[in-house]
């Protein structure tokens, strides 16, 4: 008899708990009157057009604060008394709708961490756009970012958490240095033999913020780790693209072309103020006092074509070392330093393939421009950055 009501009890406990979880179920999971939503992912994966191109929107130290109380620098007297975060805002939202990017790119102090108390919120402003456009997205870490409540850890783990990121923390499994480390594949266009395989790989790495040197304080650098990943995986790609030559034997298709993404400059990029460039040199490189190798890795890789930058807000130019091309996005957020009467800015990114007989090939051109927030929202300094060269 005792044993019957032991059992008794346990299937009361039982069937409560089936019906608690069934009531969680009901109510949709609502925790302290809130329900719980689930991340909105876009399509994926990244792909070219039926028309044969891939747009990307590079957004360069948007300085997020709290939005309408937050004001602006270096704008004119005219503009300050109304000017504020939602400028920023509004120039992100203008530039979605105008240039209709496949991509956008923030390359770093996405947030001005010290006039926010609530970063989690700021990003929230920061992205607003973006998560409202359903475009996919991907962010990489400035050196302001972490400077109000949250870790750069924290903040690459909530980042990769909003709507319609694409972004990563880092590699599973792998020890390296920062957070932020990963990379993209682009695919071919929909209908080609090239629709299951990526075509233009996006590498994305945190530059760091700040270090100190021999007792001497300095901004963050790419580390070996990093280099040391960015090689595996660029090897990797190659291999892969040798791999479908081999399988495709008549439809040769050469090695992908890859874009980088980072904050903070290079050394080697000071040298381009005695060079032929596109675009302004405005302003010193702000740069590590460490040259930890970076450029000479991306030559020995030979894949990435172009990279872009941010940090130096002034500073809109092309230029090129050693065959790769350094480009600065350009300051885009009103709360971040820039010039009085010089108009905030942003670099579209342009990919195009190449026309076979019956059908897209791999890519044959990579171009580049700025857009101004002016009244016209000016299209300017409009180049070509790579074009692909049929091996003889």
């Amino acid at each position: 008899m005792e044993s019957l009501t032991v059992k008794w009890k346990h299937s009361i406990v039982y069937l409560t708990f089936i019906y608690a979880i069934l009531y969680l179920l009901h109510t949709n999971l609502r925790l302290d009157n809130r329900p719980i939503r689930l991340k909105k992912w876009p399509h994926l994966p990244l792909r070219f057009r039926h028309d044969g191109t891939f747009k990307i929107l590079q957004v360069a130290d948007m300085h997020f604060g709290t939005g309408v109380l937050t004001s602006c620098r270096d704008v004119l007297p005219s503009e300050f008394p109304y000017c504020s975060d939602l400028n920023t805002t509004r120039f992100l939202k203008t530039l979605i709708q105008l240039e209709k990017p496949d991509f956008i790119a923030f390359t770093g102090d996405n947030i001005f961490g010290p006039s926010t108390t609530d970063a989690a919120e700021s990003l929230l402003g920061a992205f607003g756009p973006v998560m409202e456009s359903g475009l996919p997205w991907a962010a990489v870490l400035g050196n302001h970012d972490q400077e109000s409540t949250m870790t750069r850890e924290e903040l690459m783990s909530f980042i990769s958490l909003l709507d319609c990121s694409v972004s990563q923390t880092n590699p599973p499994s792998i020890d390296i240095d920062g957070f932020g480390n990963y990379n993209l594949g682009v695919y071919g266009a929909p209908g080609s033999h090239l629709a299951n395989s990526s075509i233009l790989n996006l590498f994305f790495l945190d530059s760091g913020d700040r270090e100190t040197v021999q007792g001497v304080r300095t901004y963050g650098w790419i580390k070996e780790s990093q280099l040391h990943w960015l090689r595996s995986v660029s090897q990797g790609l190659q291999g892969q693209n040798q791999e479908f030559n081999y399988i495709t034997e008549n439809l040769p298709v050469a090695t992908s072309p890859a874009l980088a993404f980072f904050h903070i400059p290079i050394p080697e990029v000071r040298q381009l103020y005695y060079q032929k460039i596109i675009g302004q040199f405005r302003e010193g490189v702000a740069c590590s006092s460490v040259n930890s190798g970076v450029l000479k890795t991306l030559v020995s890789i030979k894949d990435v074509k172009a990279v872009f930058l941010g940090h130096d807000h002034t500073n809109d130019f092309c230029g090129n070392l050693e065959g790769i091309w350094f480009c600065y996005g350009g300051g885009f957020g009103y709360h971040g330093y820039g010039r009085a009467g010089l108009p905030r800015r942003a670099r579209i990114i342009l990919a195009e393939l190449r026309k076979g007989d019956m059908a897209w090939m791999g890519v044959e051109r990579i171009k580049t421009w700025k857009r101004l927030d002016d009244e016209n929202l000016s299209k300017i300094d409009e180049q070509v950055l790579w074009e692909f060269q049929p091996s003889r």
